[in-house]
């Protein structure tokens, strides 16, 4: 069944996610980050799936490696994804929503999503995935949080191509968003009635600083470009046009997007509530990030900012929280509550995704020690002075995996002395059964 079709307005589909970033630098003596074989899944594939399915989803976010799988620019590799897709599909009778790209490019990609070659590879990536499994998987996210990718990948350098500065972001998100319209284009091509589904993180960013006001809205229109480029909505009348054009980018790029603008089935929204809303302070003459949880308040205004700027069909593609189980369930419970009344508006909201199935390895366990997040954190010290400042190291690779396991995931990850990571469902897990049950609105 379509999702266009399950997702019916006045009633929720349920999907669950399985982590699945994968980065592999450019340099092959350095660590990749794929969470598939962090986390196990890439043995497990089959039980996770089981285990999803039995949860109570109907339809699964998956990922599809695609550093892994596209070899060169015309070889692929499908022998791992000729598995699992007749399992999840055939035997466990579940919509794959398949995430083409998940923060990371193939290594021959030598300058990864700055890469003159990558619009077209990752297009005929997406082309040839959707005609190889044309039967099987009919939707698509063609990249997964595009404003993200370009954050940690252009304007931070913690992933290749590891640039820097909003010429850097510019440098990604730009090629980003020529990819992912060349990659509807291609998907379409191969499947006429194929459903995209549009997947970008939240942009909730504010301050009480009057000197931080402008940079606020900076931040907030920078979370809408890239969907607003790929829409073609990037016109020389559109307010950032000009800021793109000052930063970089290539005039002839941004008319082609405004020209060749595609159409978008379903937007996806990922939102965290204690990782999501940011508030901007100054601290020792620097701008930072400070993360702080708004709840189901935060929830729902983002969702109708995006029903409002856009007036598409929405889901939500992304929410968990870390914490104890309790606090899992907890915010289960009433994100799913918020989500009904948030239908109950009148917002076409089609669907609810807990991201992820089970817990995953920090980002940082790739990164040479020290801790990737885009946000600082407020801490007490021992004088009872407060000071904000990065998040430290989570740890040591060599000690395990047991302090970089995000507890994000209604199945949480517990590390055996051997290295291997079991699962075990929380009260969270039972919860989402419950409620995936009872789904009618």
């Amino acid at each position: 069944m379509s999702i266009k079709e399950e997702f019916a307005r006045n009633s929720l589909t349920w999907l669950l996610g399985i982590e699945d970033t994968c980065v592999y630098p450019i340099d092959e003596s350095l660590d990749p980050l794929d969470e598939h074989q962090l986390t196990g899944h890439s043995a497990n594939w089959r039980e996770d799936l089981t285990l999803l399915k039995n949860l109570g989803a109907s339809a699964v976010r998956y990922g599809v490696s695609w550093p892994t799988v596209h070899i060169d620019l015309d070889t692929f590799d499908w022998t791992v994804l000729d598995e699992i897709v007749p399992f999840a599909v055939g035997e466990l009778g579940l919509t794959i929503v398949a995430d083409l790209v998940h923060y990371g490019t193939p290594r021959w990609l030598t300058g990864s999503f700055a890469d003159a070659r990558y619009p077209d590879a990752i297009a005929n990536f997406a082309g040839a995935f959707a005609a190889r499994y044309e039967h099987q998987v009919t939707h698509f996210t063609p990249l997964n949080e595009p404003v993200t990718t370009a954050s940690f990948c252009g304007l931070r350098g913690v992933w290749p191509p590891a640039l820097t500065g909003w010429e850097g972001w510019v440098s990604v998100a730009v090629p980003i968003a020529l990819g992912m319209v060349k990659s509807i284009r291609a998907i379409r091509t191969a499947q006429p009635s194929a459903v995209i589904v549009h997947v970008e993180a939240a942009t909730l960013v504010g301050t009480d600083e009057q000197a931080l006001l402008e940079h606020a809205e900076l931040l907030r229109s920078i979370g809408w470009l890239p969907t607003d480029l790929i829409l073609g909505k990037v016109t020389p009348q559109h307010r950032m046009w000009w800021w793109l054009l000052g930063h970089g980018a290539n005039d002839g790029d941004l008319l082609w997007l405004a020209e060749q603008s595609v159409d978008l089935d379903i937007i996806g929204v990922n939102y965290y509530p204690d990782l999501t809303p940011r508030r901007l302070e100054t601290v020792q003459a620097s701008t930072v990030q400070v993360s702080f949880d708004r709840g189901v308040e935060g929830f729902k205004e983002t969702v109708r900012a995006f029903a409002a700027r856009y007036r598409l069909p929405l889901l939500i593609t992304e929410t968990s929280i870390e914490g104890t189980d309790a606090a899992r369930e907890a915010w289960l419970r009433e994100s799913v509550e918020a989500t009904r009344q948030l239908i109950a508006e009148g917002i076409d909201l089609r669907g609810y995704t807990w991201w992820p199935l089970f817990d995953f390895v920090d980002w940082s366990w790739a990164a040479a020690g020290s801790n990737v997040e885009e946000f600082a954190i407020v801490q007490t010290l021992a004088d009872g002075t407060t000071v904000v400042g990065p998040a430290p190291p989570l740890g040591d690779p060599a000690d395990g995996k047991s302090a970089f396991l995000r507890r994000m995931g209604l199945v949480r990850l517990d590390e055996q002395v051997d290295g291997n990571l079991t699962r075990v469902a929380t009260p969270a897990a039972r919860a989402f059964r419950e409620l995936s049950e009872g789904s009618t609105i």
